[in-house]
Formats: C-alpha cells, sequence, structure tokens
C-alpha cells in the first residue's frame, strides 16, 4: 500500500473516535447539567409555551423522560447524521439555518483574514531570513510583538474608533449596508468586502506577527542543518537554498498552526464580532450563550469541533505530501 494513503488511513481513523467523541459530549453535557434545559426555557418564556410545545422542544432536545438514556442517544446520532440539528427555541428556526448563514460571513471575514495573515507572515519570515542583519529583520519582528501583545479586542475599538467612527473611512458596524437587499449582486458584494475591511484588517495585524516570528524562527534553525551546508558545498545558489531547501522545511510547523486556526475560524473571531456587530459564528454563540438556547449552542459546538478535525486532517494530508519523514 502507498505510505502516503497507510499513513492518511490511521490517521483517519484517530479523527473519526474524536468526531464520535465529541459528538457523545455534545449530547451528554446537557443532560448532566443540574436541572431540566427546557424548564429554563419555559422560564425564560415566561410559562407561555403550550404543553405541545415543551414536548416538541424536549423532542428537538433528544430529551424524553419515559425512554433509556441509550435509546435517546441512538436516536440523537441518526438526528445528527441526517442534518438535524434541532430547533432554536430562542428564534424559532431550524438550528442549521442560523448555522449556515452566520458560517458564510465567518469564512468570509475570519477565513479570508487568517488566509491573508498566514502567506504575508510567511513571507516576510523567509525574506527577513534571507536577509538577516537588514531593516526588516531588526525592525519588524519587534514592532509586530508590540502590536500582537495588545488584546485584539482592544485593537478592534482603536480601528473602529479611528476608521470608523472619526475619518469615515470604512463602516463601523454590520456586515453589510441594510438599505441594499442581500443577493448576488455588485452593490450587496461591494458592501460585505467595505463592511470586512475593519475587522478583517484587525484579525490581520493581531496575527500577523506571530506568522512571521513563527518563520523567521524555524528558518533559522533550519539553516543550522547538515543539507544546508552540503547544499553550500555544493555550490547552489543562496535563493535556492533558501527557496527550495530551507524554506520548504521550516513551513511545515507553519502549516500545522494554520490548519488549527483555519479550524477554528468556524468559531468566529468572537469578541471582534461583538464590537463590529458582525453577524458570524462567534456573535451567533454569544447570543447562545446569553439566552441559553441549548439547541443552538449544541449545534455551533459540533460544527467548530468537526471543523477543527477535518481542517487537523486536510493538514496533515498536506504533510504527508511535503515530508517524506512524517510517513514512517
Amino acid at each position: 500500500m502507498n505510505p502516503i494513503i497507510k499513513a492518511l488511513a490511521r490517521r483517519a481513523g484517530f479523527y473519526g473516535l474524536a468526531g464520535w467523541v465529541a459528538i457523545t459530549l455534545n449530547f451528554m453535557i446537557p443532560r448532566l447539567m443540574p436541572g431540566d434545559p427546557v424548564q429554563v426555557m419555559v422560564a425564560q418564556a415566561q410559562g407561555t409555551l403550550k404543553p405541545e410545545a415543551i414536548a416538541a422542544t424536549k423532542l428537538a432536545l433528544g430529551i424524553d423522560d419515559e425512554v433509556s438514556l441509550w435509546r435517546q442517544y441512538l436516536g440523537y446520532l441518526t438526528e445528527q447524521f441526517s442534518g438535524n440539528l434541532g430547533m432554536s427555541y430562542s428564534r424559532r428556526v431550524p438550528v442549521i439555518e442560523l448555522i449556515v448563514e452566520a458560517l458564510g460571513w465567518t469564512v468570509f471575514l475570519a477565513g479570508t483574514a487568517v488566509v491573508i495573515a498566514f502567506v504575508l507572515g510567511t513571507v516576510l519570515g523567509v525574506i527577513a531570513t534571507w536577509r538577516r542583519g537588514g531593516w526588516l529583520d531588526h525592525g519588524l519582528p519587534p514592532m509586530l510583538s508590540l502590536i500582537s501583545a495588545f488584546p485584539y479586542f482592544w485593537m478592534a475599538m482603536l480601528l473602529l474608533w479611528i476608521f470608523g467612527l472619526q475619518l469615515g473611512w470604512a463602516p463601523a458596524r454590520g456586515a453589510y449596508d441594510p438599505s441594499i437587499n442581500p443577493g448576488w449582486n455588485t452593490d450587496f458584494f461591494v458592501s460585505s468586502i467595505k463592511h470586512a475591511i475593519l475587522p478583517g484588517l484587525t484579525l490581520v495585524i493581531a496575527s500577523l506577527g506571530g506568522w512571521m516570528i513563527s518563520m523567521r524562527s524555524a528558518m533559522i534553525s533550519v539553516l543550522g542543518e547538515d543539507f544546508i551546508r552540503f547544499a553550500r558545498v555544493r555550490g547552489l545558489s543562496d535563493k535556492r537554498i533558501m527557496l527550495h531547501y530551507a524554506a520548504r522545511n521550516a513551513i511545515i510547523p507553519n502549516i500545522t498552526g494554520f490548519g488549527m486556526a483555519l479550524g477554528y475560524v468556524l468559531g468566529g473571531a468572537l469578541l471582534t464580532e461583538m464590537v463590529f456587530g458582525y453577524p458570524g459564528q462567534g456573535f451567533l454563540l454569544l447570543d447562545a450563550v446569553r439566552s441559553q438556547d441549548y439547541p443552538l449552542m449544541q449545534g455551533l459546538f459540533l460544527t467548530i469541533t468537526l471543523s477543527v478535525l477535518v481542517a487537523n486532517f486536510i493538514v496533515d494530508a498536506l504533510t504527508l505530501a511535503i515530508d517524506p519523514r512524517t510517513r514512517r
């Protein structure tokens, strides 16, 4: 069997087990909490829910006092694999619809910001190492480290105040202009980009320093290896050594970190979305916690967990393709 396929099969088994554990925890946590979550919902609705609504809510949560926990669990698994994540009791719409809507905004904002920060930070790290001792190597890492030390929600409020409220260069709130009808049209697309500038810039600035410093440190470590000395003895150019030998090996830790960051994108940049009122996954999660919307919290938890597992599996596949040593 191909060593890459064999290694991927082993990892797929591990990630499948982790996914099953996540689904099981998602089922058990509401049942381990004190009290009855449905009674909390009734109390928040000021006792106005009808018995039929209470029964339907329990059914959506998979809670039935007359059915054994094991049968509830099997029913819950069936519903999850069929894509039925229940009904949000606070918004009275299917959870899957809310998650899909928020997911699009989060992927557009946080996903794009993570990709830009990763690519830009990795390239800057390679250039800084290639030209060690120059202004880029001496000046940029300390400056980016200082910026990264500030909480990113503080950076979000600063950018909002300066560019959104004082200068008016970019919209300050929301994901698009309310006067525009959402759809596949130019006005909506342009408005979405304008509203994503400030929150996206916040995420890029907050994470850029970490990617650059990580790549620079890995490059310096790799440049001290024996195969780099051998490449220099062979008379290869510095550019070829830096790009084809040093950068290819040094980027592996960054790719792993990128996979983790990309997986957590679906969790949304919670505080950034709060500051800018951006309707992504993080903002939706905050709203679910505030209203104690258990079906919505469960759906979001499951989405975030599975996205992290899928992202890490993809990164494992890329690592296996790049570095033959990981196939053993």
